[in-house]
Order: C-alpha cells, then structure tokens, then sequence
C-alpha cells in the first residue's frame, strides 16, 4: 500500500513538471549554475592554497623550525648557527638537515620564466615524499620538479638552465602538488641550490639555510617535538609539516575569503528552491484545494512535492557536476586544478538535504489545506 502511495504521487509529480517545463527547467538551470560556481570555486581555492605551499606540505621532513624574523617563510628565514645548537640539543630530536628555497630566472623549453629551487642536505628532510615518475636526484645538479609544470620544459629528461649564469639542472623526477609561491618548483640537493645561488650572483660566498628539517626520536610524536623547539629559543619557532602550511602568511586569508563565499552559496541554494515551491504551493492553491475535496490525501501531495524537490535538485547537481568536470582538470595561469570528489559528494548530499528540508514550507501549507475551503474559494494561502 505504501509503495502504491509513493507511486501515485510520483505520478503526479512528474504529471505536473510536464505541464510546466520551462518553469521547472529553469530552476534545474539555475541550481545547476551554482552548484558548477561552488565546486570550481572549491577546486580553485585548494589548487591556489596547493600552488602556494605544496612544497611545505609534500616535502618529507616532519617538522619545519624557522627564524621568528622570518614571519614563517623559507625565503624570509635564516637560521644561524646559534639557533641550530639550540634545535640539536631538544630532547626527542634524532636528527637536523638544512633546507632553503630561493625564486630564480630559469630557461625551460626555451622559454625565459620563473622558477623556485627548493634545497635540501638530508634526503629523507625536505625531498618531495611521493614521485608520480622518475627518479630522486642521485647527484648534485639534478631535480625533481612538479609535474604540473611538465608540459612547460619541466619534463624527465629536460634541461633547466639558471639565467644569468647558465648552470643547468637536469630534470630526473616529477612529483603532484611541490609548487612554491605558484611557479614551476624544483627539488635537489642543498649543493644544487648553492650552485644556482651563485650562478645568479657570483660574489654569494654561501648558501643560507632557510629552515630546519627535524626528524622526531622514536616514540616522540611531531607535534611534542615542534613544541619542544619552540620552548628552547625565542630566536625559532617550530610547526609540524601540516601546520607548517597552514601558517604560512597568505592562506588563512584565502581559506576565510572563500569560506565566505561558501556560507553564502549554501544559504542561497536551500533559500531559491524553498522560494519556489512555496511560489508554486501558493500559485497552484486552488487546484490543491479541489484535489483535497475529491479525496486526495493530504500526504500524497506532500510525497509529491517531495518528489519534485528531489527530481530539480538531483537533475539540477547532476547539470552543475557535468559541466564542472571538464574544467576541473584543466590549467588557470599556473595553478593547476583537479577533480574533487571529495567536495562533490560534500556539496550534493548538502545542497539535497538543505532543498528538501526548505521545501517542508510549502508541505505545510499543503497539510494546511481544508477541503472545506473548495466550497469557500479559499486556498493554500489561508
């Protein structure tokens, strides 16, 4: 019987939207437009906050110790030999490498551009964690660089010349999501960094190290020792890899602009189908009015309200989702952007949920109905 109930009112449910096409199908368009705008927004904003610190995020050294004067940036931090005694004798330190990082005018691909160079001492602190091909640099003068970046002169086997200077790395590796400050990244060896260093300025009697990459003491978690560091100087301030990310200046403020944007986007989609339905409910009160003095059960035309909030919503995500595929897989500027299931499955139970639960308006106004009123002229509105 109850299956028979949600049949009827899928009956008239879809009776109904094909009565009124374009009033339906622009809602569809509508809610599909929004939904594309949220999830390419949510790609943008991870391939942004990505192609400024993938390369913090997806080096290998669990924790990051910086210079206070730095302000949490490997380009603004120097660390002097003070400040490294003081992280060597923490408790719970098994063992220090020195990174740096540096932006350079480079020739790949014959094409002169930007590119960061990313310097480590110990391999297993501050080389990219994963490879998506290739090899890591076995010798000084070869790189990993982001794959990202391949088509741009990047690629395994592509020369990468330092200008002025004319030192060359040789690309032997590439590895997802390394970008540094949204431009083409490589990875090598502390010497290839120094090297590149002085090609660009011949009088650079050294290479300044940028941070400390710490690797914790079995036993000792990264976040113990990070607080640890911090305790041991005012001069350095420690944060595991994660939060080394998270802290650098420029993202916090990217993630509340788009947050806001979010919240905004989430308010609007519940609020215009909700709209719409209690416009319909009140459009339609006669013909309800007269449905419910035949006969017709109050929770039919509730069912069958629901039914159509559940066809605009779903046809409406599934337009927005397939004009969003395309795009996110493709290139903005030097930002790389990517499918996220992840947000769509987020956004879509949300967005669902939110509609169906803003149409309960006009449900009420439905149950509200007297069949009485048939005889009065009265409707859904009284």
């Amino acid at each position: 019987r109850g299956r028979l109930h949600t049949v009827r009112a899928m009956f008239l449910a879809l009776k109904e939207m094909r009565r009124a096409p374009v009033r339906f199908g622009l809602l569809m368009a509508a809610i599909a437009l929004l939904v594309f705008l949220i999830l390419f927004q949510f790609t943008l904003q991870n391939g942004l906050i990505t192609s400024f610190v993938g390369a913090i995020r997806n080096q290998s050294a669990p924790v990051l110790v910086y210079a206070v004067d730095g302000q949490r940036t490997l380009q603004g931090s120097v660390i002097t030999d003070p400040m490294r005694a003081a992280v060597a004798g923490v408790d719970g330190v098994a063992e220090v490498g020195d990174i740096a990082a540096s932006t350079f005018t480079v020739t790949a691909g014959g094409v002169l551009g930007d590119a960061t160079v990313f310097g480590y001492t110990v391999e297993s602190l501050g080389a990219p964690r994963a490879l998506a091909s290739g090899r890591l640099p076995a010798a000084d003068g070869e790189v990993v660089a982001s794959a990202a970046d391949a088509a741009d002169g990047f690629a395994v086997g592509d020369a990468v010349r330092v200008e002025p200077g004319g030192y060359t790395m040789t690309v032997v590796g590439l590895a997802d999501d390394i970008q540094l400050n949204v431009t083409p990244t490589l990875f090598g060896s502390f010497a290839t960094y120094a090297a590149a260093l002085r090609a660009r300025n011949p009088d650079a009697t050294s290479a300044p190290t940028g941070a400390l990459a710490v690797r914790p003491a079995d036993g000792v978690s990264a976040g113990e020792v990070a607080d640890r560091i911090s305790a041991a100087s005012l001069d350095i301030e420690a944060f595991t890899r994660a939060d080394a990310a998270d802290e650098t200046p420029g993202v916090a403020q990217v993630r509340s602009s788009f947050l806001v944007i979010f919240l905004l986007y989430g308010l609007v989609v519940p609020l215009l189908t909700g709209l719409f339905f209690l416009i319909i409910t009140f459009q339609k009160a006669g013909a309800l009015t007269l449905l419910r003095a035949v006969g017709a059960p109050a929770g039919r035309l509730v069912r069958s309200l629901l039914v159509q909030v559940v066809i605009v919503m779903a046809v409406g995500v599934a337009i927005g989702v397939a004009l969003y595929a395309p795009v996110s897989t493709r290139r903005l500027g030097g930002i790389p952007l990517r499918f996220e299931t992840g947000a769509v499955v987020f956004w879509t139970v949300l967005l669902v949920s939110f509609g169906t639960l803003s149409s309960l308006v006009s449900a009420r106004r439905v149950l509200r109905i007297d069949p009485i009123a048939a005889t009065t002229g009265a409707g859904a509105g009284r």
